[in-house]
């Protein structure tokens, strides 16, 4: 009668397990707040990834460099004078088995930016604040794979809003979608589980 109790007992145990706290990293722009939650079980490489840069430094005085209101935010590679910063190898697309995981381009939703390589992501980062679909996992392709969205914004996300809707312009190498009141990080860092 022991055995069965007990094996009853684990098993509600495990289903009812508190989930491990999600890792958060706090991004503190110019605009305001924006705190992410990453999914470091649906996009393993890509978290670890994002977080090295986080706790590297290589974040702070970024500028988010292409805005464009109803698609993304995208920022995390150049410096407030457009300088690109040096980054790491690259690592491998995970958007499969991430938008298995439920993870997909949805608005909120932060995910790698890239080349034409389905596997270049660095350090370049976007928000997207629309639902775009288009650039889900679709296949193992060149042109299939999309882009590996890893995490949320959990807080922030009118910050966010707001820096798509900023005006733009020229920048730097850019020819187009460049805030022109620039939209820095001021810094980036992991915040401790609660």
């Amino acid at each position: 009668m022991i055995r069965p109790f007990l094996a009853l007992a684990l098993c509600a145990a495990a289903l009812g397990a508190t989930p491990v706290h999600a890792q958060k990293v706090e991004l503190d722009t110019t605009a305001g707040r924006i705190v992410l939650e990453l999914d470091a079980a649906a996009a393993p490489q890509t978290v670890d990834n994002f977080v090295a840069y986080v706790k590297s430094g290589h974040y702070n005085g970024t500028q988010f460099h292409r805005v464009i209101d109803g698609f993304m935010v995208q920022g995390g590679g150049y410096t407030a004078e457009f300088s690109q910063k040096p980054t790491r190898p690259p690592v491998r697309n995970e958007a499969e088995q991430a938008s298995k995981a439920g993870l997909v381009n949805a608005p909120g939703t932060i995910a790698m930016a890239r080349t034409a390589d389905p596997h270049s992501a660095s350090a370049q980062f976007f928000i997207n604040v629309a639902d775009n679909k288009f650039l889900n996992f679709r296949e193992a392709t060149v042109q299939g794979f999309g882009y590996t969205v890893f995490g949320k914004v959990v807080e922030g996300m009118d910050v966010v809003n707001r820096i798509a809707k900023a005006p733009t312009g020229a920048g730097g190498p850019f020819p187009k979608d460049v805030p022109v009141q620039k939209v820095l990080v001021k810094s980036a860092r992991v915040l401790d589980a609660k």
